[in-house]
């Protein structure tokens, strides 16, 4: 795949380099040229070639960040409560007794 990117960008560099050397032509005018039609393009395409292997690290990523929760939770990082305290009432009371 790099060796497409490196031949566009190649032949890219040479039409703008042809545009600004030209009778008619100018820097700016070799300089739009190499980016419309050669960092544009192939940024563009790297971009959409590479997202398969980022969605791939992503789940990736999130199925060991749920593993590591998982192992956590299984590995006793939240012992039980050993106070030897009542159970706090399940509902609050209201203050006033009737």
């Amino acid at each position: 795949m790099y060796i497409l990117v490196i031949g566009w960008v190649y032949v890219a560099l040479m039409m703008a380099v042809a545009e600004a050397m030209h009778v008619n032509g100018s820097v700016l005018g070799g300089i739009i040229t190499f980016v419309l039609y050669g960092l544009g393009p192939v940024a563009l395409v790297v971009y959409l070639m590479q997202s398969p292997a980022r969605r791939k690290a992503r789940k990736a990523r999130e199925a060991r960040e749920v593993a590591e929760a998982n192992a956590a939770d299984h590995a006793g990082s939240h012992p039980p409560d050993t106070g030897g305290h009542a159970a706090a009432a399940a509902v609050t009371p209201m203050g006033k007794e009737l």
